[in-house]
């Protein structure tokens, strides 16, 4: 053994200088970053830019960190959180004036007006600290561009005004924000009962478990007009910059409502190669925004060390894993939204009949600052129930919103504070006991091999007679809410014996099951084709699981064009699409023909006609007109048709496909030429990523997927303009954090002049990533900028 030393600890000794050899070159570029005097900082704090525009940020405590987190939030996002802000509190006519005023007083509507002592409890010990922090962060880069002008992002510069400061609590009064798709459905379904008797609504959407919508007592279906939503969804909606054409038109907004959702996965080490566990999520969100509505970051300080992705405008992370666990998370549609309808005193309008009398209103009045002008006095009023969005004194009727936002704990994604600590399945379902909102779908896993699911969100107790949530009630008194079911009440998984769970929004509650929180889910169509490809690919990886987030294969395609390969035509167009169709497999790629063809077929014209086949004019112009439909009861009907379409309706099935496809044959190839070999989906089917101000825009880029494949795109029908997608997806590799994917598009950046405002693009547009880094080693070889924040002299 004596003989062998020299030569090992020559060995070691050219280790230790190949190791070294690089720090230097690494050092020097990383000075080369700025130094932030920062007042209000306790000790110096890092933050490592790595060459895909991720921060990882190194403080010494947790308050320091959430401080920087604020402060590099705001030197990349700023425009995007002032914005948000703006929005969410009512003051943006005080920086873009008069004509914002009315959006101004329908968010007001929506603050959090409750007990912020509980509110702050809600998010559990930390979250008043870290709020405050953050907010100070922001408001130090804010100090900062004060002495700093030319630094300042080029939007605030356009539209005259300077960025805002903000206060701890702007975090949590902000409510409008949060998922509420069912009150569109509630609208859709009185429209249809009003126009075809109750029986019509089981036309919208498939119900599950197996029910039927009952029209409550009380309630005159006609009496709920069309525009009765339009103050709550100007409340809810982002911000369009006059002349900007950013989200102009009505159906993007409805798209957005009908479509939110997302997919995620666990798989647990007895299917994947590595014997660890492997968590993939990609949530869905507005893709037509510049830039997207997550952040990518890594948080560390003593005691906590997170990556992931979360709302630029909260402190923490919601998505991605610390030192012992990972989680993920989807939308589980919780109906936390109701609509109510009131009968008013004719004498005086702000009273409506409670019980055996009459119950006034509260006003609130408040003035909301205008830019140029005199402060508008907003009166806003309130049932017991909620807020009031429409009066109409003439029908002497009023209607006002319930929301579970009212509630303590109902920020949307701010709850993930409490299982950020988390090391185990079980302090991490404790820590998910208070998530109020969104309604949540998180699955699990840990660095010893346990994987899990817990679902979450204020769920209501409804008590009357047949109060469902599904149609609007009338506010007497008949219809409440009783409190609401513990998170604990919901159906979750620890260790399932499949060896993984999946989530796409699916139905997923098990038969018998006393808690139901919706009976309106997302189709099964995504879901299935996960549990599809998981269950046929044994031996799991982090690439296996990114490969199945770019999975483009529709099943509403294939089980569709089972009921076209035995049709024949002697018209040209409709043989030729036949023709077409017969050899699409029912992919969604971007250089199909087929697809072009179906997804046209089955967005334009498939559904529209079939809504004409089941109900009358005015009902069926209405369904119709539903931007996302419920395509599963169009295959359930093709597939029965005497019960769906009559006792010849195979043959009224067979007519609706050969007088639509020759139509959508020619829609397209008006677009794309004659020539069907040359056909691409991608040559109509694209993603463009807007500035709010009209640029400098990303795109158009062609892309693939449709409303019912994995990789999804929820697209407006006559533009085929990407509306929904998934902007972010992440693939955990449990345990060997390094060996983790993520991509973020188009950019981490915001602002216009950065190097990472669109160079994620390409990578995004091809299904590629790039490595989610957490150990500090590789953070420094993939090293592109260091910025070092100091405490500021005196």
């Amino acid at each position: 053994m004596a003989t062998r030393r020299p030569a090992i600890r020559g060995l070691l000794l050219a280790l230790v200088v190949l190791c070294l050899a690089p720090v230097p070159t690494l050092a020097v570029a990383a000075l080369t970053g700025p130094r932030y005097p920062v007042a209000g900082l306790h000790r110096p704090v890092e933050m490592l830019i790595d060459k895909w525009g991720v921060p990882h940020i190194y403080a010494a405590d947790t308050a320091d960190l959430f401080f920087a987190q604020g402060f590099n939030i705001a030197r990349d996002r700023l425009f995007q959180i002032d914005t948000w802000r703006r929005r969410g509190l009512g003051l943006l006519g005080d920086v873009l004036g008069p004509s914002y005023v009315e959006q101004d007083r329908a968010a007001r509507l929506f603050l959090y007006r409750g007990d912020l002592d509980a509110e702050w409890a809600s998010y559990g010990p930390e979250s008043r600290l870290a709020a405050t922090r953050f907010a100070e962060g922001i408001n130090s880069y804010v100090d900062w561009l004060d002495r700093h002008p030319d630094a300042l992002p080029p939007e605030f510069g356009k539209l005259g005004y300077r960025p805002a400061r903000w206060h701890p609590q702007d975090v949590v009064r902000i409510r409008s924000h949060a998922i509420g798709e069912n009150l569109a459905w509630e609208l859709a379904r009185a429209k249809l009962v009003c126009l075809a008797g109750p029986g019509a609504s089981r036309y919208l959407r498939a119900l599950r478990p197996d029910h039927e919508a009952a029209v409550p007592a009380g309630l005159d279906p006609c009496s709920v007009s069309d525009d009765v939503l339009k103050v709550y969804y100007l409340a809810t909606a982002g911000v369009k910059f006059t002349g900007s054409g950013f989200r102009t038109e009505d159906v993007t907004r409805a798209i957005g409502d009908a479509t939110s959702g997302s997919n995620a996965w666990v798989i647990g080490p007895g299917r994947t190669a590595s014997g660890r566990p492997v968590l993939a999520n990609d949530p869905h969100r507005f893709a037509d925004a510049l830039p997207s509505g997550r952040y990518v970051a890594q948080l560390s300080a003593p005691g906590l060390n997170l990556a992931g992705a979360g709302e630029p405008w909260n402190p923490g992370i919601a998505i991605g894993h610390n030192e012992d666990i990972a989680f993920g998370l989807t939308n589980l549609p919780i109906d936390q939204t109701d609509l109510y309808v009131y009968e008013l005193d004719p004498d005086d309008p702000t009273r409506y009949r409670y019980g055996t009398g009459w119950e006034r209103m509260t006003e609130v009045t408040e003035q909301i600052p205008v830019r140029g002008g005199t402060p508008v006095t907003g009166k806003l009023f309130f049932t017991r129930h909620g807020p009031v969005v429409k009066i109409d004194e003439a029908a002497h009727r009023a209607f006002a919103i319930r929301t579970a936002w009212t509630q303590p704990g109902s920020a949307a994604y701010l709850g993930s504070l409490n299982y950020q600590r988390a090391t185990n399945f079980r302090e991490f379902t404790a820590g998910m006991r208070t998530w109020g909102a969104p309604g949540s779908n998180l699955v699990y896993a840990d660095v010893r091999g346990n994987i899990g699911y817990v679902p979450a969100g204020l769920t209501p107790r409804r008590t009357g007679a047949g109060y469902d949530g599904l149609l609007p009630v009338p506010g007497d008194g008949r219809y409440e809410w009783d409190g609401f079911h513990a998170n604990s009440e919901l159906p979750g998984r620890d260790n399932p014996a499949s060896g993984y769970f999946a989530s796409a929004n699916d139905f997923n509650i098990p038969p018998g099951h006393p808690v139901v929180s919706n009976y309106e889910w997302q189709m099964p169509y995504r879901k299935q084709r996960i549990d599809e490809l998981i269950e046929a690919r044994p031996g799991a990886t982090v690439a296996g699981s990114l490969a199945l987030q770019k999975d483009e294969k529709s099943l509403v395609a294939t089980q569709l064009l089972e009921f076209v390969r035995g049709l024949s035509s002697p018209d040209p167009d409709t043989a030729r699409a036949l023709e077409l169709l017969r050899g699409y497999d029912g992919v969604a790629s971007v250089d199909s023909p087929g697809a072009a063809l179906f997804e046209t077929w089955l967005m334009k014209y498939l559904h529209n006609a079939w809504a004409h086949a089941v109900l009358p004019q005015a009902a069926a112009d209405a369904l119709a007109s539903n931007v996302n439909p419920d395509v599963s009861l169009v295959i359930d009907s093709f597939a029965d048709p005497a019960r769906w379409l009559g006792p010849d309706g195979a043959a009224v099935r067979d007519k609706l496909i050969l007088d639509t496809l020759p139509v959508a044959f020619r829609d397209v190839a008006g677009r794309l030429g004659p020539d069907t070999s040359t056909w691409r989906w991608g040559s109509l089917h694209h993603q463009e990523f807007k500035h709010p101000l009209g640029g400098p825009n990303v795109g158009p880029t062609p892309v693939g997927g449709s409303y019912h494949t994995i990789h999804p795109s929820f697209f407006h029908p006559l533009t085929y303009a990407q509306i929904i997608g998934a902007t972010f997806k992440m693939a955990l590799d449990v345990g060997n954090w390094n060996g983790s994917a993520v991509i973020n598009a188009p950019g981490q950046s915001g602002d216009p002049r950065s190097p990472h405002y669109r160079d994620l693009n390409a990578l995004w547009a091809s299904g590629g990533s790039f490595p989610l880094l957490y150990s500090r080693s590789e953070v420094e070889r993939n090293l592109d900028v260091r910025i070092r924040l100091e405490p500021a002299a005196g």
